[in-house]
């Protein structure tokens, strides 16, 4: 009960600082901080067996060192804001507070992202204080313990950087309102549509997944949340129909892995990019838009497929809701995404785009009252505050790592290596770039993956190769959301895994074969920038056509099969024909063009031959 309690005044300050307060943006980032890192250490243990309903002796220390820095930092919080930063002398008392709490960011980014971030902050950490030891390109000027301390803790280049900023603001305030959806009824009216109009459909749960996780996923924006409250019904759902346990949670974790990329909301990341990019969020909503309305193609595309290749049907009329009964009984919660999209147009700031989105469904939720009660409210307020410790955390060691990079010049010698690794060749460097983003994306939360990336990589893509700055961060965008699904350490397929009884693992592996082409629309971002909706109308009309055509050709040679199974050498022309398409020069597109339509006819003929597979009962194999 006192966690909840302190849960719900965590998020009742957060919200009054954010809409609110006219506070220093240092001060009520740093109140903030402290508040989740003080319940941070009472709801994660030390270790994975740790029970949470039971903190030690050592958590309970911990949560009260986070608080006595709350004390502090709030009790001179006029003159940490107003000091002269490596001019002004810490005193004792700044050195003690400030160590401690750079002691409290690493143990909170061990807990909660574990050891891949921490050990990264520690050897930034150990780079900026004797890097200057270094010969060659990686040496630095010297960093005094005093110089780090100082701009780690005490300004916003550290841990109070633009990640943990975002966190304390709109990423907080859209958090809510994917938690209050749900607890108003929302998740379910969204599944109850989806059931409604794909259900009966070959594929039909596996299609409802899709189509539920991409309505949940836009307002919730965070892949796992989604894949734990839409999977929840829809993975036991897939199973009873037949689906094996493996690719039920991979269907899941593809269509709740796009969510993060679904305007209007799409995840935190993208408010790092807004504040971190200087490009206003309803531009980057737009932008968005094409290339999420393609993610989901894909895999509904590959979804269908599937299952008629397996030969999955529909689900029984008498477990389908009415669309219009559903219609009936959640049409008010059309109104708060009315509510956000009105704002946005109106260029009003995210953080009021959350409000006026909130304000909505609060109202919608009363208007509702059967499922309404005050009890369920403040739960709901609470539960936002504890659900958000573990990005709390990543995000602040994430602005450690962003804050040493811009001390030492790091992210220019990034560029560098990066530039002699690859020279010209832009494809290369792309190809890199994605990887180290995917990478930096394993076992953390996407925001904390992107920011990274963002500070890494972003000035090379930008600067060295002339990429505009929304096409080279949404192409790192795009890579740090896919993260969450890609193996070894996709958290997302981690969260399925518990909720179908499945290799975490395996499930990973098929949510990105269903999602094969969302790893090749960051590139046609930077060679076919019209799919973006940037240049002019041929280009935009040439990009989209050549993009959602690359979309549609890769899925089907993906599945390796359209109405039976097509041979290797259509499905290998089709694979070169998608290539091709996203790829510039006119020419280029033309040749892959007439790959493809060969491609098609092999596969046209193959329709002619007896279809033959190695399906068992009901056409579900188990390792599908």
């Amino acid at each position: 009960m006192f966690l909840k309690l302190f849960a719900f005044g965590t998020a009742a300050y957060t919200v009054y600082a954010a809409t609110l307060s006219t506070w220093d943006v240092l001060a009520r980032t740093i109140i903030f901080l402290m508040l989740m890192l003080t319940m941070l250490f009472l709801l994660v243990g030390a270790r994975e067996n740790s029970n949470p309903l039971k903190p030690s002796v050592f958590d309970i220390i911990l949560s009260g060192l986070s608080l006595s820095c709350l004390i502090f930092f709030a009790w001179n919080m006029d003159e940490v804001a107003n000091r002269i930063t490596l001019f002004d002398p810490l005193p004792f008392s700044y050195w003690f507070f400030g160590y401690a709490l750079l002691f409290l960011a690493l143990e909170a980014a061990r807990r909660t992202v574990g050891l891949g971030l921490t050990g990264l902050v520690l050897l930034i950490m150990a780079y900026n204080l004797w890097g200057h030891h270094f010969d060659g390109p990686l040496r630095h000027g010297y960093i005094s313990f005093a110089h780090f301390l100082d701009i780690t803790v005490f300004t916003t280049d550290g841990i109070f950087g633009v990640p943990i900023q975002v966190t304390a603001t709109y990423a907080f305030l859209f958090v809510m309102f994917g938690t209050l959806l749900e607890r108003a009824g929302g998740g379910q009216f969204f599944f109850d549509i989806a059931a409604s109009l794909t259900g009966h459909r070959p594929g039909g749960p596996a299609k409802v997944a899709v189509f539920s996780s991409g309505l949940f996923g836009m307002v919730s924006g965070s892949p796992t949340a989604d894949v734990v409250t839409t999977g929840s019904v829809t993975i036991p759902v897939m199973r009873r129909l037949g689906y094996s346990p493996t690719l039920a949670a991979g269907v899941e974790v593809a269509a709740s892995t796009g969510g993060s990329i679904m305007p209007p909301v799409m995840g935190a990341a993208v408010f790092i990019m807004a504040e971190f990019t200087g490009i206003p969020y309803l531009s980057i909503v737009i932008a968005s838009i094409i290339p999420a309305i393609l993610y989901y193609t894909c895999v509904f595309l590959q979804v269908d497929l599937r299952s008629r290749k397996l030969g999955l049907l529909g689900m029984a009329a008498d477990e389908l809701p009415s669309f219009t009964h559903a219609l009936k009984g959640g049409w008010l919660f059309i109104f708060p995404l009315v509510a956000l999209t009105v704002a946005l147009v109106q260029h009003f700031t995210p953080t009021y785009v959350a409000l006026f989105g909130l304000a909505a469904l609060l109202v919608v939720w009363v208007v509702r009252w059967k499922t309404f009660s005050f009890a369920t409210l403040l739960d709901g307020i609470s539960q936002t505050a504890m659900s958000m410790v573990a990005v709390t955390g990543a995000c602040a060691a994430a602005g450690m790592v962003i804050g040493g990079i811009t001390m030492t010049g790091l992210a220019g010698k990034v560029s560098e290596l990066l530039i002699l690794i690859s020279g010209a060749n832009i494809l290369l460097t792309l190809i890199i770039s994605g990887g180290m983003t995917i990478l930096l994306g394993m076992g953390m939360p996407t925001p904390a993956a992107y920011a990274l990336a963002a500070a890494l990589l972003g000035p090379t893509l930008a600067g060295e190769y002339g990429f505009s700055l929304m096409q080279s961060h949404l192409f790192l965008l795009y890579f740090a959301v896919l993260s969450a699904m890609t193996p070894p350490v996709a958290v997302a397929a981690f969260a399925a895994a518990a909720i179908a009884d499945a290799n975490p693992i395996a499930i990973a592996v098929t949510a990105c074969k269903l999602a094969v082409a969302a790893f090749l629309l960051p590139f046609a971002f930077m060679f076919s920038p019209g799919v973006l909706l940037l240049g002019g109308a041929n280009g935009i009309i040439l990009g989209v056509g050549s993009t959602t055509l690359a979309v549609i050709v890769i899925s089907v040679a993906s599945e390796g099969f359209i109405r039976k199974p097509i041979r290797v050498t259509a499905r290998i022309l089709l694979l070169v024909s998608a290539l091709g398409l996203l790829a510039p020069g006119i020419k280029t597109m033309a040749v892959s063009l007439l790959l493809g339509i060969l491609g098609g006819y092999l596969a046209y003929l193959d329709h002619r031959v007896p279809a033959t597979g190695d399906q068992t009962n009901n056409g579900v194999r188990e390792d599908a």
